[in-house]
Parts: structure tokens; C-alpha cells; sequence
């Protein structure tokens, strides 16, 4: 570990919702002490001093849904080529998906990936772990010894368990282990498939559609269900302003609930779709214009807590192919960071409630100490440019799979670095 102070930050703290300028110290893996501009920080006993004029430092990227091709899959994505996007898009902590071949539905198979992970990995990693037997929706894992074993929460991902009875135990289960449950929200017998948003869009382009309505009606089924077991509850992705009034309904009744949107539904809509262009069909579908807007809103207001990439990398062959029988899911662990700031450069959400939602929310669903700008916090640091310009080619990302809708946009904000317990990671140069 070395002792570094960064000089003449912006320095971005979600947790007091304040930007101001400063100097930041690390030392021993942590943040020592947070110095305010009218202070001269000291400038002698540090291994690294880095002027950061001009420049925003913020708690780095806790990014939940990201999926690791490992095991089964490594051709798409591995746990290092993985963990070098995410330090190329400031990203310190990853949250991995269990839908792997097979499914990280054992210890055993937990231990293997956790085991992979850290060795393999320059930012931290914590897996979940299935919640059903082989993502099946038909009889529940061992909550408890794969939370001994390391799961930081349990999902099926995009696979609904659709029996209820099932769906109430493993939440009751969950409960009583102080477990976290993450859900997809879509009826799976409306959005069966579906490969856009219905609409004029869908129609015109002679495209499978499925109705928003499929997102509130599974949220008010989960809704109902926490009601009766009184679970820790995450639904992965909030995309459509039929289902925000349910949410908000459920926190102002004291349900244990938290919401995420991906990055990709925050800044694009069905039209993207255009001429079938496949990088851009996800899962969920992207959404109308006006369920985009409400969302935004959603997340500057609190109501949707958490911003999230939902890195899912495809291969060519997967994606090459017409747009109904291509694979769904986008890679985003470089564009987080750079996409969210769209928000920002719109208006729609200041810095510090942008970080709130990609840092300081996701680490305190989680239990982690991280996500903070304070003394005593883990050394997590992005450092970044909001305003640099650039235009993005796929060819460039760190991950193996370059399935990016962003391929050729231009956007605004590049990470200049990015530190995990006090270590810097990424492979630039400030």
C-alpha cells in the first residue's frame, strides 16, 4: 500500500450530498482525512502526491447485476478481463450474477468463483448465489450455507420464479437469515418472447412486444409478498413509470424494499432500436421516451435507489443474427460512469446524488463500509473528468465481449483513475 494525497480535488460526497474542493489522504488502504481548501494539506511522508486540479474524486463504482461468464462461458467474459473494465470505468466493487453454466447454486461452486475472483481480479468481487436450484423456480438452495459461504444476496436473475408458494418461503427463509433477495420484475407470461416495448415502434417494425404493464404486475405480486414475509427485498430494474407509483406506495409503507435501473434504460429508448440494430436489445426491452424521463426523475428523487450497468457481454455470433432470435444484454462497465453523467450534463441529477445512486446506495443495501468520502472509509476512489469529451469505440474495451449500444457515441466524462483499498488499478496514466 502506498500513502498518497490528492491535491485540489473536486471532491464528491454522496453521503453529506456535497461537491466541494479540497485534498483527499490515503493511508494504510483507507482514507485518512478529508481536508477543505482554505487547509494546507501537508506536503511531505507520501509515497505518491497527484494534483487534481480541475478534476472530481468520488467513492468508486459499487455496480450490482454485473455477469461473469465463469464458469461455462469464459469465451465471453472472464473474472480478469471483467475486472479490467470495471477499472477502466472506475468501478471498485462488483456484484456478480449467478446465472453461470452451471448456476452458482452450491458452496462448492461458490468457493470456485470466489476462489477465481481473487486471484484473477484487480477490484473487488462479491458473488451472489441462485436462489432456486438451477435457477428452476422449483425447490430453494441452501441460503445458509452460501451465505456462510460468502453470497452477498440471492436472485435467479431474469428467470421469475413463477410459484408463488416457492417464491414465499424462499423469502421467508431469506428473512430469517437477514438475507438479501434481488428480483426480476416482468410477468414471464406477458413478456415470453417479447423483444421490444409494445407500441406504434413495435408494431411498425413488425417486432414481438410485450406491454409495460408486465413490469408493475410482477412488482405488486412481489409488493404482496414481502407484505407477508417481511424480507429484504431488491428489485433489479425499475424501467417503467406504471410501476413507480407501487414502489413508492411500498417504502412509504415500511417495506424493506430498494429498487435499481439499469444505465442503459436511463439513457436510451425503443427508438435506438432503429433499423434492428441488436447491441440494443436488453432485457427488460427498452422503453418509451416518457417511462425513460420518469425514471430519471425516479432517481434524482430517491424513489429508485440504485444505478447499475447490468454488464451482460455476448459474443458476435450471439448478437449477429436477426433481431428476435439475438441474444438480449449489453456489456456497461466502462460507460457506467460515463453514460450516468449524461444525467448530470442534462440537469436531471447533481453529482453527489449521481454517486448516491452509484455508490453510496449500492454499498449500504449491501452492508459495506465502502461508498463513502469520509475518514475511516475504504480507499475506493474513482478520479475522473466530467466534461472530457470523447466518442467510443468498442474495439477499445477492456472486456472479451464489446456488445456496447454506445459503439460510435459521443459522450462526455473519461476516468483518469481509479483506486481499491488505497492501490491504484486501472492501466491509464493522469
Amino acid at each position: 500500500m502506498t500513502d498518497t494525497l490528492f491535491r485540489n480535488a473536486r471532491l464528491i460526497d454522496p453521503e453529506a450530498g456535497t461537491e466541494t474542493q479540497g485534498h483527499l489522504i490515503l493511508r494504510d488502504g483507507l482514507i485518512a482525512e478529508v481536508v477543505t481548501q482554505g487547509e494546507a494539506p501537508p506536503d511531505d511522508g507520501f509515497d505518491q502526491i497527484i494534483d487534481a486540479t480541475g478534476l472530481c474524486l468520488a467513492p468508486g463504482i459499487v455496480d450490482i447485476g454485473v455477469k461473469v461468464s465463469e464458469p461455462g462461458e469464459r469465451h465471453k467474459e472472464s473474472f480478469r478481463s471483467a475486472g479490467r473494465a470495471a477499472a477502466a470505468g472506475g468501478v471498485t466493487t462488483i456484484v456478480t450474477r449467478p446465472d453461470t453454466l452451471p448456476a452458482i447454486d452450491t458452496p462448492e461452486v461458490l468457493e470456485f468463483v470466489a476462489r477465481r475472483a481473487q486471484s484473477d481480479s484487480p477490484v473487488h468481487v462479491l458473488p451472489m448465489a441462485a436462489l432456486t436450484k438451477g435457477r428452476e423456480g422449483r425447490e430453494m438452495t441452501e441460503i445458509g450455507f452460501l451465505k456462510d459461504a460468502g453470497a452477498i444476496a440471492f436472485t435467479d436473475c431474469d428467470r421469475v420464479v413463477t410459484d408463488t408458494k416457492i417464491f414465499s418461503r424462499a423469502l421467508t427463509y431469506a428473512r430469517s437469515l437477514d438475507a438479501l433477495v434481488i428480483a426480476h420484475v416482468q410477468d414471464p407470461g406477458l413478456s415470453a418472447g417479447a423483444a421490444v416495448t409494445n407500441g406504434k415502434f413495435a408494431s411498425l417494425r413488425g417486432l414481438p412486444g410485450v406491454s409495460p404493464m408486465a413490469e408493475r404486475m410482477a412488482l405488486d405480486r412481489d409488493i404482496a409478498l414481502l407484505e407477508m414475509t417481511g424480507a429484504r427485498y431488491h428489485a433489479d430494474q425499475i424501467t417503467t413509470a406504471r410501476a413507480l407509483p407501487a414502489l413508492d406506495r411500498a417504502k412509504r409503507n415500511g417495506l424493506n424494499i430498494t429498487a435499481g435501473v439499469s444505465i442503459h434504460h436511463l439513457t436510451l429508448n425503443e427508438l435506438d432500436v432503429a433499423d434492428y440494430r441488436t447491441f440494443f436489445k436488453l432485457k427488460p426491452p427498452l422503453r418509451a421516451e416518457d417511462d425513460r424521463v420518469a425514471v430519471g426523475e425516479a432517481v434524482a428523487s430517491g424513489l429508485i435507489d440504485i444505478i447499475c450497468s447490468m454488464h451482460t457481454p455476448q459474443d458476435e455470433e450471439s448478437k449477429r443474427l436477426p433481431y428476435e432470435e439475438a441474444a438480449s444484454g449489453a456489456v456497461g462497465l466502462e460507460t457506467l460512469l460515463p453514460a450516468a453523467l449524461r444525467l448530470f450534463h442534462s440537469g436531471v441529477i447533481d453529482l453527489p446524488g449521481l454517486f448516491r445512486a452509484l455508490s453510496l446506495n449500492p454499498a449500504k443495501r449491501l452492508g459495506l463500509s465502502c461508498g463513502r468520502l469520509t475518514a475511516g472509509a475504504p480507499a475506493d476512489l474513482v478520479l475522473f473528468d466530467p466534461d472530457a469529451p470523447f466518442v467510443l469505440d468498442r474495439t477499445t474495451l477492456k472486456s472479451k465481449s464489446r456488445n456496447t449500444p454506445f459503439d460510435g457515441a459521443r459522450m462526455q466524462g473519461r476516468v483518469k483513475g481509479t483506486w481499491v483499498s488505497g492501490v491504484r488499478v486501472d492501466e491509464g496514466a493522469l
